[in-house]
């Protein structure tokens, strides 16, 4: 018999073992862990995965493994920060609202802010999620997708397990068009470029860094320029594929790293575009286009930032 999500088919040894219920299918292990283990650090819910401790009906698993429906879910004992829960400040929850572009029955597209997470981890608190979560007590949101902390714009959720699962399918088959707005440090040398490089995270760096290399995972995106300047350009970048970096990783294969990039460009390159007044990672998710679970197809446009947009205009004089 299927259980909610907050069910324990029993609990032995602080071990709980949580049958997944409708709700929660499609839903990636780490975030319904995460939404399980009310205050525990992200950074250790990694771990437990990492390390074997979370099961899918008796087997290890990875972050990105997505659990179905009637899946017994094996949760280890964790220590949670204070009470379990997460207070997000009212001038973050107003920011926030006022980031919402758009919102019908079953998803909510936000414009992000740099410098936001999407979800706690990595010493941070709280993240986009749970300032939404906090905001909307007892309703069902869920991220669909990610972008970098840095990456401004378009972030996808879901508000009910079917829309979910409908938009997840849908970032898995690589349907959904996800154009943004970059500055590449260096000239773009045609109109259009394509880079079908496959990526892999580097050995021995962080997990959040990536290089091309032929043991990788299938990535492609389409660059196309949109303003060439002196020394750098001002281009579109279409997803094909949605890897982890993929436009970072990509415009540095390129030799031209994105303007800002603490993670992709040297010491000089960042010092020299700090005095230009960049002081973020010029990247910014534009725009994002899916299909509703009615069959009808959804646009959804993020304008560029000013703190970007006033250095393109300097950048014009």
């Amino acid at each position: 018999m299927s259980c909610p999500l907050n069910s324990e088919s029993f609990k032995k040894n602080g071990v709980k073992r949580v049958e997944v219920s409708a709700d929660h299918e499609g839903q990636r292990i780490d975030n319904f862990l995460a939404r399980h283990l009310k205050g525990v650090p992200k950074a250790a819910i990694y771990r437990m995965i990492r390390t074997g401790q979370v099961r899918i009906n008796g087997k290890r698993c990875k972050p990105v493994n997505k659990v179905s429906r009637g899946d017994e879910v094996r949760i280890p004992p964790a220590r949670t920060n204070a009470d379990g829960t997460v207070r997000v400040s009212d001038a973050v929850l107003e920011q926030v609202h006022a980031a919402i572009l758009f919102e019908d029955d079953d998803y909510l597209v936000i414009n992000k802010p740099s410098g936001m997470a999407v979800h706690a981890g990595s010493n941070l608190p709280w993240g986009l999620i749970d300032a939404l979560r906090q905001a909307r007590p007892g309703q069902y949101v869920e991220l669909a997708h990610r972008l970098d902390r840095e990456t401004s714009g378009c972030v996808a959720l879901a508000k009910s397990g079917p829309a979910l699962r409908h938009l997840s399918d849908q970032f898995r088959g690589n349907t959904i068009t996800k154009h943004y707005l970059c500055l590449m440090d260096g000239r773009l040398k045609e109109a259009r470029v394509e880079v079908d490089a496959p990526l892999r995270r580097c050995p021995g760096a962080s997990e959040h860094q990536m290089e091309v290399h032929e043991e990788g995972k299938s990535a492609v995106t389409r660059f196309r320029l949109l303003q060439a300047f002196a020394d750098c350009s001002y281009v579109e970048a279409e997803l094909l594929t949605g890897r982890t970096h993929q436009i970072r990783a990509h415009a540095a294969h390129l030799g031209l790293p994105l303007a800002g990039d603490e993670r992709y460009s040297s010491k000089t390159s960042l010092e020299a575009w700090k005095a230009r007044g960049l002081r973020r990672l010029f990247l910014h998710a534009h725009d994002l286009r899916f299909a509703s679970i009615s069959g009808a197809s959804l646009a959804v446009n993020a304008p560029l930032p000013p703190a970007l947009r006033e250095v393109l205009e300097r950048l014009e004089h």
